[in-house]
């Protein structure tokens, strides 16, 4: 018996989105993670016929928002005029999390709950805070504490400058607690599995930068919109991109993972980087009301999980589902995304897909599903080019394939990301410019 979309309610229109450029993280970033949103809401919401205040809810996803962002999503849907009477909240599923949002928005649409929703993601991963070690927090808690100049001076004697070394949240929020790994050695895993080579990680980082180059130089990155700091510096466009690299130039890096013995770099891995990246999610009776425009359509979302030592691998886990359930294969998409955590991890779900064990024994297949074309798959490079700001990447892709299916003329798209922890989210979208004849709405 087939099985329904996740999303089997009203239908959820896509009807517009926008990201800022992507930063490099150097020292302390000029924007924080809501600043960055703010940037990316405010030409979005400014091109749309309805006031902010008619959104019946913001969800922004973010991995490592600031001390002054509890809840970013409320800052951020104050801070872009939606009023006081407009709820937000925060999403969390480390890399995913802009994508988390966007599922939640279209399940409040798809169930009937709401109608008009701003969703995305952002992370200023330059602005990670450094944290007291358990030790340094002890202390601090009992100097606190302490009654009168003697027991403060007993506790003088005691600190010592050990306890000054900080916790750095970013460095741990890329490790696997439960494994005891970080991200880069979970992809020198999977590049091991499956025999992939060095020289194929660079080859495949190399084109990465050159087709996002492309992008960009063609004028076909529409998304995008540029963002000024406070010191009056433009940025155009993702900072990270280097259209002269080369396989010959990234051989020449040495492994970061595991030094002695590894493949994964600098080079073949994502940036660390800042960006904020939002779309407006709508039902019938929304895109009826404001007469709104579309460029898309979500037709099923899902996520999975897997060992998080292969965590990698959760593109593959999770839409492989989403194909069996519409009845599709790789082929039938017309545009693929596949975040890039990492060179290894990307090659490692082409070759998982194309792998009869992996298959059979991981998800149940009696035969190889088959792999993406890479001809369809991340057509303007990806994070390895562009970086990849935790919070924010699970929506760029699932805009960007949108965007993509617009430029093509194509129909289908898959966008898919592994999630640290050993998960993987997978998102289903349809290009179309104009409501379904079976939608129901209300004029």
């Amino acid at each position: 018996m087939k099985q329904k979309s996740n999303l089997s309610g009203r239908d959820v229109y896509v009807v517009d989105g926008n990201r800022t450029p992507f930063l490099k993280a150097k020292d302390v970033g000029s924007f924080t993670a809501s600043d960055l949103a703010v940037a990316a809401g405010i030409p979005l919401l400014n091109r749309q016929p309805f006031a902010p205040s008619a959104l019946d809810e913001v969800i922004i996803g973010s991995a490592m928002p600031g001390p002054d962002e509890a809840n970013i999503a409320r800052v951020i849907a104050l801070r872009l005029g939606c009023g006081d009477k407009v709820p937000a909240f925060t999403v969390m599923r480390n890399c995913a999390s802009g994508m988390q949002a966007l599922d939640n928005a279209a399940l409040q649409i798809s169930s009937g709950r709401s109608n008009l929703i701003l969703a995305g993601g952002t992370d200023a991963m330059s602005h990670a805070p450094l944290l007291f070690n358990q030790k340094m927090a002890s202390w601090l808690g009992r100097w606190f504490g302490a009654k009168g100049i003697g027991q403060r001076m007993g506790l003088l004697t005691q600190f010592r400058p050990s306890y000054l070394a900080p916790v750095i949240a970013l460095l741990r929020g890329l490790s696997d607690p439960i494994v005891g790994m970080n991200m880069g050695q979970t992809a020198e895993k999977v590049a091991f599995r499956f025999g992939i080579t060095r020289e194929q990680m660079d080859t495949f980082a190399s084109e990465s930068h050159k087709r996002l180059a492309l992008a960009y130089e063609e004028g076909r990155m529409h998304e995008v919109s540029p963002i000024i700091d406070y010191k009056g510096r433009v940025y155009a466009q993702d900072d990270g991109i280097r259209p002269d690299s080369s396989p010959e130039k990234l051989s020449k890096l040495k492994p970061f993972f595991d030094k002695k013995y590894g493949m994964v770099t600098a080079g073949n891995s994502s940036q660390i980087t800042d960006g904020a990246c939002l779309l407006i999610l709508a039902s019938a009776e929304a895109v009826k009301k404001y007469k709104l425009e579309v460029i898309g359509r979500i037709v099923d979302s899902q996520w999975a999980a897997l060992d998080p030592s292969q965590m990698g691998l959760g593109p593959v886990h999770a839409a492989t589902p989403i194909m069996q359930r519409n009845n599709m294969t790789p082929d039938d998409f017309d545009c693929w995304e596949i975040n890039e955590a990492f060179a290894a991890q990307v090659l490692g779900c082409v070759a998982a897909w194309d792998d009869e064990e992996y298959c059979r024994t991981q998800l149940g297949l009696k035969q190889p599903i088959g792999s993406p074309s890479l001809d369809k798959l991340n057509k303007d490079g990806g994070a390895i080019a562009a970086g990849h700001p935790i919070g924010a990447s699970g929506a760029r892709i699932v805009l960007h394939v949108l965007e993509s299916l617009k430029q093509t003329n194509g129909s289908h798209g898959m966008a898919a990301i592994c999630i640290g922890g050993g998960q993987g989210g997978a998102m289903y979208v349809e290009r179309v410019t104009k409501l379904k004849e079976s939608a129901e709405v209300k004029a």
